[in-house]
């Protein structure tokens, strides 16, 4: 029998990283995990054993550290630019580089004193090759609620079907964005801000007949307002909100007490492109 090699990488997952900026009284703190991972000639090591093409995943964690000390993180996106570029160019055998980047929030509440600001992370990922690289940017758990100014029904219903139409209903989600961008040549702190508000505008001036429609006009908005943007890829869970039925107490609900239903939730998922947009490339291979 005969076994051939497949695709394969290798890296080191998680470096926890977090950078304060001392200038002055006032300090400037970034919260981040970083994730590399490389790929190549790596045919030896896993058939051989040898490892003299395999740069340790410790130093690539070093480099993590050492990068973030030398040259700072202007952006996430910038860095993981500076960290990717880096090890294709100095390690022969390594032919494409990824890396992957959390970036925490946090609320500023004294010169020197931050608050952990909820479930939102800030997202990138980099791909590396010789001769070009791909990014991605994106959010996660960016928890929002609309009231009012939601419906659901006209759906098909078969023999399983409980679930009643509705003209007036809670729509929540926790949204899970990534976009590609079609250029290098972008201001990533500032795109990423005009991007988050773009996504909520879409959110919260869309009246929605379904959580599809919403996703269509979130990805349409992001295209809209961030041109260096090629498409969008959004995962909307649909946070189930129940109406309460009080009438054993006496009781009228007029669309004012609901269940939070956490699990199970339907999930909303699809991804909005700009006509004529460049290819994708490596740029969603993890």
């Amino acid at each position: 029998m005969k076994f051939s090699l497949g695709p394969n990488r290798y890296g080191k997952a998680e470096c926890r990283l977090v950078r304060v900026v001392r200038d002055g009284d006032r300090h400037e703190m970034t919260d981040l995990n970083v994730s590399t991972s490389l790929s190549g000639d790596l045919e030896d090591t896993h058939l051989t054993g040898d490892n003299s093409s395999v740069l340790p995943t410790d130093s690539q964690k070093n480099t993590v550290y050492a990068f973030a000390r030398e040259f700072g993180i202007p952006s996430i996106e910038e860095f993981a630019l500076r960290l990717g570029g880096h090890f294709v160019s100095s390690q022969d055998a390594i032919h494409k580089a990824n890396i992957r980047i959390e970036q925490y929030g946090w609320n500023r509440l004294g010169d020197h004193s931050f608050s952990r600001a909820g479930d939102e992370v800030r997202t990138a990922e980099v791909t590396v090759t010789p001769d070009d690289a791909w990014v991605t940017g994106g959010l996660t758990g960016l928890t929002v609620m609309n009231t009012t100014g939601s419906e659901f029904h006209g759906f098909p219903r078969d023999p399983y079907t409980t679930l009643p139409e509705t003209d007036d209903r809670i729509l929540a989600t926790a949204v899970d964005a990534k976009w590609r961008f079609s250029t290098l040549d972008v201001s990533w702190n500032a795109a990423y801000a005009v991007i988050r508000d773009a996504l909520i505008g879409g959110f919260v001036e869309t009246y929605s007949l379904s959580l599809q429609q919403t996703l269509f006009a979130m990805g349409s908005r992001v295209l809209e307002k961030a041109p260096e943007v090629a498409e969008v890829r959004l995962a909307l869970p649909n946070k189930h909100h129940f109406l309460v039925d009080l009438s054993p107490f006496g009781l009228d609900n007029p669309n004012e007490v609901f269940f939070a239903a956490d699990r199970p939730y339907g999930l909303i998922e699809g991804t909005v492109t700009r006509d004529g947009a460049p290819e994708g490339g490596p740029a969603w291979s993890s």
